[in-house]
């Protein structure tokens, strides 16, 4: 355990930090598993822009590399155009 006092305010942050990072990385992917679940296409064309968001949010806070935000939005897209 810590035995500095700014080391144990280190480890409080960096707890709160990967639950914040867990939740938001969790709430993304349901996200994404509900936007894939759906057949409806206008379902899909309505949701994909918020997902899209998500993805971008989790990839500027550092949740996720920004390449694999990449792929999931590329992912996402492509199988918005086959639907449509």
């Amino acid at each position: 355990m810590a035995n500095h006092k700014a080391t144990k305010k280190d480890v409080r942050q960096a707890a709160k930090r990967r639950e914040r990072n867990k939740y938001y990385g969790k709430t993304t992917r349901n996200a994404i598993r509900d936007l894939k679940a759906s057949a409806d296409e206008k379902t899909y064309g309505e949701s994909l822009p918020s997902v899209i968001s998500m993805i971008d949010k989790l990839a500027k806070r550092g949740v996720i590399h920004k390449n694999k935000a990449s792929n999931l939005k590329s992912k996402l897209s492509k199988k918005a155009k086959a639907t449509a």
